[in-house]
Formats: C-alpha cells, structure tokens, sequence
C-alpha cells in the first residue's frame, strides 16, 4: 500500500487553537449523549431530525425530489411520509455516529446481529482479496465499527476536511478495522486487495462525470456510476460481495447482512456490470427505503453538460 496516503492521524498540539473551539464544543457534547441510553439517543435523534426537516433548506428540497423519482408509485402523502422519516434517520445517525466512534466493544456487540457470514468467510476460504460493497444507510458510522467486530477491514474513505474533526472520525473508525486509504490513493487500494484485505467500497454515489459511466438508477435512466467498482473488482484473485447494513425497525440495535459473492463478475462487460451493481443498490435500499442518504444529490452529473440541471 502507499505509505503516503495510508491514513494515521496524530493528536496537534495547533488543536487546541481558537480556530477548533467549536468543533471541541460538538464533539465533547456528542461523546456525552453518546453514553446515555439507546433508545434515549434514538428519541433525541428522531427530535433532531424533524428540528433538521423545518429548517431543511436545500438538502429537504433535495431528498424530496430524489424520494419522488425513485418512488413514483407512491402517493403525496407517502412520499411525505416516508421524507420525515428519512430526517428522523438522518438526526439518528448523528449520535449513532457517537456510538460508533466511543461505545466500548461491549456495548457494541451486544446491539449487532450478523446474517449471511458464512459467505464472506468462504469467499476467503481460498485466500482470496474481497472488495465488500455496501451503501450509505445513514448508520453507516456505527455499522462500519460493528462490521470490524465481526471481520475487521480496510475502508477507502474521503478524510474530513476539519483536521480535528478527522482525528476523531479517523480514531474512531479504525477502533475495530484495520486502516483507511485516503480516496485518492487508487494504487494503495490495489495493494490491499492484492495483499488479501477485505476492502470496503461504496459505489452509490455520484462521483462525477470523468469517473463514471451513465446506466439506469431507480427510474433514472441515465445516471453517473462510478467505475471504481469495475476497477477494483477486476484485480486478479478478487471476489465481490455486497454487506447490507442497517438499524432495525423494532429500535432493537443492528444487522450485518451478508450476501454471497458474485458469480460471474466481472464477467467482461462494464455497463451490464454496473447496471447489475446498481441493482443490488436499490435492492438493498428498499430493505428499509427511509434509513438511506436521500439527502445526497445522487443524480446532479447529468449525461451532457448542456443538459438542465436536475435539482433546481
């Protein structure tokens, strides 16, 4: 891997600078809410959450557009229905962030359950390197430290851009997995994957023009889809698999769901590949439709440049 980009962040003393005060002032109250109990932090969070939807702005314009297109079958008051909801999850996923970066592994262990390991242990069976997609539900920061309980991984991730901000989102992702590789660092992800890592990589968001090709999302024909799957998924001796994380309904804690790997992937066609890549997306998305990011602008790169713009 490169030892440039592999990331390992250590505490500066430049941290305690006035310029931080603030961001100190969100983490220490986060780490507090973060040891009262379970269901109290989901109460607060789905409170957070509706404060989040009145004062919405662009990001409610944008997850109720993106909720109306993929779910036209659904009616005005569905789509509204399923919106707040989508907000309350999102307010959760703040202090499940703080659960995923401070609950001790006790505490972690005991909200998981694991389904599907088997596949993901036979898939290693023969030594090989897995490339283990999965998606932004919004309690991707606990689910990403409860993975690591189960079978610790190397994650390629974006660092944050606040430096003390990313000593805590670095500290606390790395409590249970192996290390992160900074986004950029392509090669570093070759390397693990050649090394035999388990390598986590999300493939349900757009990442521009330059980096994806156009094929159908939901009801969205032609949508910006990363290639990096293809990218990674084709280095020899790999085998892909898809983990499905989510909160259950019942407020009970956690699944990890694994599938079994795919069978004839790459199978020597980049488009129908990403098309089917896509397709596992929405399947795992409807498992619960109001945990996902709908608040991303998942469908901002159009095809042409002239084309207008898709949220306005």
């Amino acid at each position: 891997m490169s030892k440039n980009k592999v990331i390992q962040e250590k505490f500066k003393l430049s941290f305690l600078l006035p310029k931080y005060w603030l961001t100190w002032l969100g983490v220490i109250i986060l780490y507090t809410i973060s040891w009262l109990p379970y269901k109290v932090q989901l109460t607060m969070g789905r409170m957070v959450g509706r404060l989040m939807m009145k004062f919405g702005g662009t990001r409610l314009k944008v997850a109720k557009k993106n909720i109306a297109v993929c779910f036209p079958q659904l009616s005005e008051q569905e789509r509204q229905v399923m919106l707040k909801k989508n907000f309350e999850n999102t307010g959760i996923g703040l202090f499940e962030t703080g659960m995923g970066w401070w609950w001790p592994d006790w505490r972690v262990k005991r909200k998981i359950t694991v389904s599907g390991l088997e596949h993901l242990e036979q898939a290693k069976a023969d030594g090989s390197g897995i490339l283990l997609l999965t998606l932004h539900y919004l309690s991707l920061e606990f689910s990403g430290r409860a993975t690591g309980h189960v079978h610790p991984t190397v994650a390629f991730y974006r660092p944050n851009h606040n430096e003390l901000m990313e000593y805590f989102q670095h500290s606390g992702r790395s409590r249970s997995n192996k290390y992160m590789i900074d986004k950029t660092d392509v090669k570093g992800m070759i390397k693990a994957l050649r090394a035999k890592e388990t390598c986590v990589y999300l493939p349900d968001q757009d990442y521009g023009r330059k980096r994806s090709i156009f094929v159908p999302f939901f009801n969205v024909e032609h949508t910006a889809s990363t290639i990096g799957t293809m990218l990674f998924a084709k280095v020899k001796n790999v085998k892909t698999l898809m983990l499905i994380p989510r909160r259950l309904p019942d407020d009970s804690g956690y699944i990890l769901e694994f599938l079994p790997a795919l069978e004839n992937f790459p199978s020597g066609d980049d488009e129908q590949d990403i098309i089917r890549i896509n397709q596992l997306v929405e399947q795992a998305i409807l498992r619960e439709p109001e945990q996902y990011m709908w608040l991303h602008r998942r469908f901002k790169t159009r095809p042409n440049k002239t084309d207008p713009k898709f949220y306005d």
